[in-house]
């Protein structure tokens, strides 16, 4: 096992476009780190850089004690682990297994071991003699993991892994993955444009944005202290409602209505909320908003309330997945999710009590969080 270190490493390709601009990233050794962010936020060419299979332009790359930024990729002693599974079809499972262990000519009998050994851990011992092509999506990956396992590498990397599987078996992965993890204790870098499974998964969570790290951080720091609007949208299921506003000495207004807000900034602010600091309230009061009920979605343990926002809501380009950097307006959107036993027909106004403890302010030219 080793530390992994990214130090002002940039990956410029032919065209000009920058994938990758100056990151700095320190893994310790036995970390579970997930690098997390929308589709182009430079991700996957980092993680290739790591493994080998793109070029640096700048920066350096460490593994260990060694920089790697010039070393083959089959001298980083790195095991890789795709989203394809990337398995050979006219072998089996045993073989694929076993496959780079025998390139580097390792006796039959300790392949055999540690063939084993692996397939056991990962509930596929039985499996060994089959192909491909006679295992489902889930026992597929596992094989794939056990390959990647076998090796006995200094590091982990896996890109997009559950990506073709199905939410069931995405869920299940997860948990087989994060305990392989806790038994290995192998330092892991793994790469995901869901956000579920940054948060579920990671020991801790870096956010990519445009080749750029916005913040790393534990999976609930990160949730509960966001550095900037674009990690407060991204993190959170449903996302965080991002509302403009303005900050005076008597709190915050959201359009007509007030929260009671405390903070020394005046002046206009994105003020956010998580559906999850809503409650249903009774009455009106300084944490309190009146908002219509647009849409009810019955989530079995929860309701998520789509609500006729107070004033106009922001997102990034980034979340609407457009190229446009700048805030964009959208006068709909607000969610709050409630216990399944309050019901509210749309056109309905209902009361909901802010948690004001847990509201957010940031400045909407720098999109960073305000101190409060």
């Amino acid at each position: 096992m080793a530390s992994i270190a990214f130090e002002g490493v940039s990956k410029v390709f032919d065209d000009g476009t920058r994938a990758v601009d100056e990151l700095d990233l320190q893994i310790p050794d036995g970390e579970f780190t997930i690098l997390v962010g929308p589709s182009g936020s430079g991700k996957s060419t980092a993680l290739r850089m790591l493994a080998g299979l793109e070029e640096t332009t700048s920066g350096e790359i460490s593994i260990g004690s060694r920089v790697v930024t010039d070393v083959a990729p089959k001298d980083r002693d790195i095991a890789m682990v795709f989203q394809s599974y990337a398995l050979y079809p006219h072998m089996s499972v045993a073989e694929n297994m076993g496959f780079a262990l025998k390139l580097q000519k390792v006796p039959k009998d300790d392949v055999r071991a540690r063939v084993a050994s692996a397939a056991s851990r990962l509930g596929i011992g039985e499996l060994l003699e089959r192909r491909p092509k006679a295992l489902s999506g889930g026992q597929r990956q596992r094989v794939a993991l056990g390959r990647a396992i076998v090796r006995s590498p200094e590091a982990f990397l896996m890109d997009e892994p559950l990506s073709n599987l199905d939410a069931k078996l995405r869920v299940e992965m997860r948990a087989y993955i994060a305990r392989l993890h806790q038994e290995l204790g192998t330092t892991t870098l793994y790469v995901t444009h869901d956000q579920t499974e940054a948060m579920t998964m990671g020991d801790r969570v870096a956010v990519m944005r445009d080749g750029r790290l916005e913040q790393v951080d534990t999976p609930q720091a990160l949730y509960e202290r966001p550095a900037n609007v674009f990690v407060a949208g991204f993190i959170g299921s449903p996302a965080m409602n991002l509302l403009r506003g303005v900050a005076s000495e008597a709190g915050v207004m959201l359009g007509t209505q007030r929260l009671a807000v405390r903070t020394p900034h005046r002046g206009e602010v994105i003020v956010g909320i998580r559906p999850e600091a809503l409650e249903p309230a009774g009455e009106d009061g300084p944490d309190v908003l009146s908002l219509r009920v647009v849409l009810s979605e019955m989530l079995g343990s929860d309701v998520l309330l789509h609500l006729e926002a107070p004033t106009s809501s922001v997102l990034t380009g980034d979340m609407l997945d457009t190229p446009d950097e700048e805030l964009v307006d959208d006068t709909t959107r607000f969610v709050a999710r409630v216990p399944p036993s309050f019901r509210a027909d749309p056109g309905v106004h209902v009361h909901l009590r802010v948690d004001l403890d847990r509201v957010h302010l940031f400045d909407p030219e720098t999109e960073r969080v305000i101190p409060r």
